[in-house]
């Protein structure tokens, strides 16, 4: 899944492709460098930003969505986004995938806009809020605590009639979360894949590797690496990764080396 932010204020490439026609080119490299998923999102989730409006996050995202269908894109298209407006909008667009880091908790009419389309949906763990989320966040057992919620969240949305089948799960790497609570999380991604269902890991130049190294966000892409291949290594099915080319690379290495060693 290849990250395209059409914000001005994503925490590492916030304002790089907020005009339409370089967030097309742009996906389409990502296409062409080996992505089967281009996630794009109108609203930055970074620690600390702020809300903007729902016709804003429309403005940004429809045309781009828009564009990428005209030009008969090979890749799925995802909608990251916490609206179901803004989610049911760009599912007709062309969109087949709406990925919510508020898990349907948003709005009251959250699940019931994922069941009436029909998608797939990705459920994904926060505490509190991305203005509030990384004040203090404590946690006593955080692999149990972010699979509870999970498992809470998927039974609530397949009561309002989401199809299990389309139900992705995510973490929320950076969400709320200590470097400690990042790395146990990414330590157990199998326990996430216990669950029964598609795992997402979006750890692409994440926080916590400056927090290791002291790296800035254009400088994570080794620390990116390895949480992808670790990841892909303990079973998740999909990467959310802004570095598309050096990742496909890296996971078709790996892939030949574990089909070499297993036969």
């Amino acid at each position: 899944m290849g990250i395209l932010n059409v914000t001005p204020d994503s925490f590492s490439d916030g304002g790089q492709f907020s005009s339409t026609d370089k967030a097309i080119t742009h996906a389409l490299e990502m296409c062409t460098h080996g992505a089967h998923i281009i996630d794009i999102g109108g609203e930055s989730t970074r620690p600390g930003a702020d809300v903007v409006s729902e016709a804003d996050e429309l403005a940004r995202i429809l045309p781009v969505i828009e564009g990428l269908v005209s030009e008969n894109l090979s890749a799925q298209i995802s909608i990251d986004t916490r609206r179901p407006k803004v989610a049911k909008a760009a599912i007709k667009a062309g969109a087949s995938i709406w990925n919510d880091v508020t898990a349907l908790s948003f709005e009251a009419n959250s699940i019931s806009m994922a069941a009436e389309l029909g998608c797939e949906i990705v459920l994904m763990h926060m505490k509190g809020t991305p203005k509030t989320m990384q004040e203090n966040p404590v946690y006593d057992n955080v692999v149990d605590e972010v699979c509870t919620y999970l498992k809470r969240r998927l039974e609530a949305a397949m009561a309002g009639g989401v199809q299990a089948k389309n139900i992705i799960l995510d973490p929320g790497i950076g969400f709320g979360k200590r470097l400690e609570d990042n790395l146990l999380l990414l330590a157990e991604v199998d326990d996430l894949n216990a669950l029964g269902y598609r795992v997402l890991i979006g750890a692409s130049r994440k926080n916590f590797i400056s927090m290791i190294d002291k790296s800035p966000a254009d400088a994570r892409l080794g620390g990116s690496l390895a949480s992808a291949l670790w990841a892909a290594n303990l079973g998740a099915s999909i990467v959310r990764v802004h570095d598309v080319k050096e990742t496909a690379q890296a996971l078709k290495v790996w892939q030949a080396m574990r089909k070499q060693k297993n036969g």
